[in-house]
């Protein structure tokens, strides 16, 4: 019996012995392997596919220098977290290129040789906490003679973090950028200081412009240019309100020479309009490119924009329909482009129609869904709910960003436009044309394929829209809370040749809107309008009837009130109440709707996760327990 009670312990204690072994083991080896699991719908913490794509062209070994203060007490915990998250990141980079990526880590203590080494690389310190020291979270990206750095890594564009390391790599790897001219009558540059002279304020760049200049030689062209320069592979152009002859033809022969084109324009650019000093009157606040647009089958109406119940947006005055909040629903998900944005913010935008020429390809990037129709852009800029009362939709989804590809024909088959008819260039004399005709040596047709993408928006580019600018330690954040600016940079990447980083950048702004709460308010909207154009009717047969009788009386009655016309405004009254109460119980009955749907959201969220666990709780003791009772 003690025999037995010995070979139990020792086999127990021999048992827990192995169990340790094999549970300090597994640790380790899942330490090493680091791996993890995304279960975000976006996969927002796996390497994209536009990464993969840079890291696979990789024939040079880069070493990446990660600056971290280690030190418990001067690092915040939240960036200590937040450096894990970079460190965990950058070793999947590592993973991904097979080892042509390396990985340094610093501890930059004050006055240490990893400090200087920082300073060298371009790497910030910031000040966390009065008195105390500095505190790293940097990189700096090396590759031969190249170097490019992250001075300090933004908790708070967490999301944006992979699109910065891979633009950084993508910039060590080409460090000859592609040269990009910026055309705009708008202060898209900022305004200079010594404008504060003449009682104007300096501004900065837009964001947009800061960006660009990261990843291209910007050259700023004004709208008297009559020549592109030959450098220039990608011209934007935003906002071209009242374009020259000559200006639109050395556009056009831009594009004949094989240049790319992105053209923004508007038929209500609403903060070029708000710029506009009301008592001396102003320009017009819309744009076109007439003349290239009717080479090339565009058809842009410059009073009309596009009103989308869909896509309204709420403001504090009530729905704007005409401010178009896009989600991936009026996306062209099969273009690399346009597939990985699902949020934008376009105010008044318009809309291209028409079939493009012969030689020509039109893509469709975005269009609003069947449910919006066009509206007149100076209704559309009029505060109130004008639009929403009086909303039909059309059933036609209307394009708002387009592409075009294939060989493009000159929009100036008699040549350069003389400065004398800039604005009309059909005028002259048969003998003149004949004269610049024969002198002429202007391209006639692009000399190979080449593309040009339109958006019927330029608002949608300026900062109060496309960006969220903070200071954070003394430094500008940028944050994106939409995907305006992804899509044009993105557009600009496509046509100067890289567009592996749009399906980096794209995936920073990505969110889930609650589509089925946007169709139950679009539904009640329609219910509300139905009810409104009823009692709007009533009210219009009332006053007629009203003065029918006023009309029968008698002089000496007219300022009386027959009890006829008495009984018709008493019936309107009734009407008006009963009206009224319903529309205040749809209300009702949308806002319980919606709390419903949330709260049982919330709940599904709350409560999924633990049933799931313990109903396979139970399963496995059930399963085990039958096992059990069969031995």
């Amino acid at each position: 019996m003690k025999k037995n009670n010995f070979e139990s312990l020792l086999y127990s204690v021999g048992g827990v012995a192995l169990l340790f072994v094999a549970i300090v083991a597994f640790n380790f080896i899942a330490g090493r392997a680091k791996i993890r699991a995304d279960l975000t719908a976006e996969k927002a913490y796996t390497l994209s596919d536009g990464t993969r794509a840079i890291l696979s062209k990789l024939d040079t070994e880069i070493i990446v220098r990660f600056y971290v203060t280690r030190d418990e007490k001067e690092a915040p915990p939240a960036l200590k977290v937040y450096a894990r998250r970079v460190e965990d990141l950058l070793e999947e980079y590592r993973e991904v290129s097979k080892g042509k990526i390396k990985i340094e880590r610093y501890d930059p203590k004050p006055d240490s040789d990893a400090e200087d080494s920082a300073n060298l690389d371009g790497v910030e310190g910031q000040m966390v906490r009065p008195g105390g020291d500095k505190v790293y979270l940097g990189l700096s990206i090396n590759m031969l003679n190249e170097k490019v750095a992250i001075p300090f890594l933004i908790p708070d564009r967490e999301r944006l973090l992979e699109y910065d390391i891979s633009r950084a790599i993508s910039q060590v790897m080409n460090p000859e950028r592609p040269t990009l001219g910026v055309m705009t009558p708008l202060q898209a540059f900022g305004q200079p200081q010594a404008m504060s002279r003449f009682g104007q304020q300096p501004a900065d760049p837009w964001v947009l412009v800061s960006e660009l200049q990261r990843d291209f030689n910007v050259k700023q062209l004004y709208m008297t240019t009559d020549k592109i320069d030959d450098d220039i592979k990608v011209l934007v152009l935003i906002h071209p309100k009242e374009i020259t002859a000559l200006t639109e033809y050395a556009i056009d022969q831009f594009i004949m020479r094989g240049g790319k084109l992105i053209a923004f324009v508007d038929p209500l650019c609403y903060f070029d309009q708000q710029g506009q000093n009301p008592m001396m009157g102003g320009g017009p606040s819309s744009s076109t490119l007439d003349r290239l647009f009717a080479a090339w089958g565009v058809e842009f109406d410059t009073t009309k924009v596009v009103a989308d119940m869909n896509f309204k947006t709420p403001l504090q005055e009530g729905d704007a329909l005409a401010v178009l909040n896009f989600t991936e629903e009026g996306a062209n998900k099969d273009d690399a482009l346009s597939g990985q944005i699902d949020s934008l913010l376009l105010p008044f935008a318009g809309t291209f129609q028409g079939a493009p020429k012969d030689g020509l390809k039109k893509t469709v990037l975005f269009s609003s869904t069947k449910n919006s129709q066009l509206v007149d852009a100076f209704l559309a800029s009029m505060p109130g709910d004008s639009i929403a009362k009086d909303f039909q939709s059309s059933g036609t989804e209307y394009p708002i960003a387009i592409r075009l590809t294939g060989k493009f024909k000159t929009a100036f088959p008699e040549g350069k436009p003389n400065a004398s008819d800039a604005h009309d260039h059909e005028d002259g004399e048969d003998e003149e044309k004949e004269k610049k005709q024969a002198s002429d040596n202007s391209l006639k047709e692009s000399k190979e394929e080449t593309a040009v993408i339109l958006v019927a928006d330029a608002d949608f580019l300026q900062d109060p829209v496309a960006a969220r600018v903070q200071n954070f330690l003394g430094q500008r954040m940028v944050m994106l809370p939409n995907g305006n600016l992804p899509f044009a940079q993105g557009a600009a990447e496509q046509l100067s040749g890289d567009s592996n980083l749009i399906a980096v950048r794209s995936r920073a702004t990505m969110n889930r809107p609650f589509t089925l709460v946007r169709k139950m308010e679009s539904e009640a909207q329609e219910k509300f309008r139905t009810r409104l154009k009823e009692l709007q009717a009533s009210l219009d047969e009332t006053q007629r009837k009203l003065n029918e009788l006023q009309q029968s009386k008698s002089k000496e009655q007219r300022f009386i009130m027959s009890p006829e016309q008495q009984a018709e405004l008493e019936n309107f009254r009734k009407k008006e109440v009963a009206t009224s109460k319903e529309l205040k119980e749809l209300k009702k009955s949308l806002r319980r709707e919606v709390e419903s749907l949330q709260t049982r959201l919330k709940w599904i969220n709350i409560l999924a996760m633990p049933i799931i666990v313990a109903f396979s709780g139970i399963i496995l003791a059930v399963v085990k327990r039958k096992r059990t009772a069969a031995k």
